[in-house]
This record gives C-alpha cells, sequence and structure tokens, in this order.
C-alpha cells in the first residue's frame, strides 16, 4: 500500500511539475453584449437549438436580403463584410476579428465588397427543431 501510494504521489508531482511547464492558454476577449448592433435586446428562444456554420463570400458576392427572427451572431475570421441594413437606409462594416450580435426582425444583407474572400463563424439560436435563421424577403 505504502508503495502504491508513493508512486501515486510521484505521478501526481511530475503531472503538476509537468502542467506548470507546459504554455499557458491565452484567452483574449472579443465582446459582451446583451443587444444587438441596433441596440435590440437579445431574446433567445426557451431550449434553443443552437446552430454554428461557417460562410464563405468571394468577392463580389451578395446574400438576398432577409431578416433574423431569433439571435444571430457573426465573427469575422477573415475580411471585411459590409451589412446593409435596408430597413434604416444605413450600413456598417465588420472586419476580420471583429465580432456582431445581427439586428432581429430588421431587413438586411450582408456583400463582401472587397478583393479577397470573407469568411465568418455564424452562430444562431433558433427554436428546436428550426431549419434556418434567415427569412428571405419575399419580392
Amino acid at each position: 500500500m505504502e508503495i502504491a501510494a508513493a508512486l501515486a504521489g510521484l505521478v501526481l508531482a511530475l503531472t503538476i511539475a509537468h502542467a506548470a511547464d507546459a504554455p499557458k492558454v491565452q484567452v483574449t476577449p472579443v465582446t459582451r453584449t446583451n443587444r444587438t448592433v441596433t441596440g435590440q435586446p437579445i431574446i433567445v428562444p426557451d431550449h434553443p437549438d443552437v446552430m454554428v456554420s461557417i460562410a464563405t463570400f468571394p468577392p463580389g458576392a451578395r446574400i438576398a436580403e432577409h431578416q433574423h427572427p431569433h439571435p444571430h451572431y457573426v465573427y469575422v475570421l477573415e475580411g471585411v463584410l459590409t451589412v446593409v441594413n435596408t430597413d434604416a437606409n444605413t450600413k456598417f462594416e465588420v472586419k476580420a476579428g471583429e465580432f456582431v450580435a445581427e439586428m432581429q426582425d430588421t431587413w438586411h444583407y450582408g456583400i463582401n465588397k472587397g478583393a479577397v474572400p470573407v469568411k465568418l463563424l455564424v452562430i444562431d439560436q433558433v427554436p428546436h427543431g428550426a431549419a434556418s435563421n434567415a427569412l428571405p424577403r419575399k419580392p
């Protein structure tokens, strides 16, 4: 028993020593918010599904005008995305390394006006079983 306890103590000591020598994890906060980019409160559906995707906009690509009935978050991995709010007739840019909680129930679209692709990490919180969080504008 004493040998097993001694070995366990040695393994624990070596594990702690190794962990102390390991590179430290760096955590850089990106944002903290409870409001969308237009100031709306973020209201999450009860017991939501979280949908995560990567969207890539080649230069000149534009997504159709749409709105989100539920929270829609975008982190720009590469490039610059221009978001056009057609309800307010305004636009803004989101650059690589930036995050935006998009407006809800507001008509808008995204476009890549740059010369390089735009790559986005997109996170949606939708009611369980919902197929999408983008409602396209009907002509």
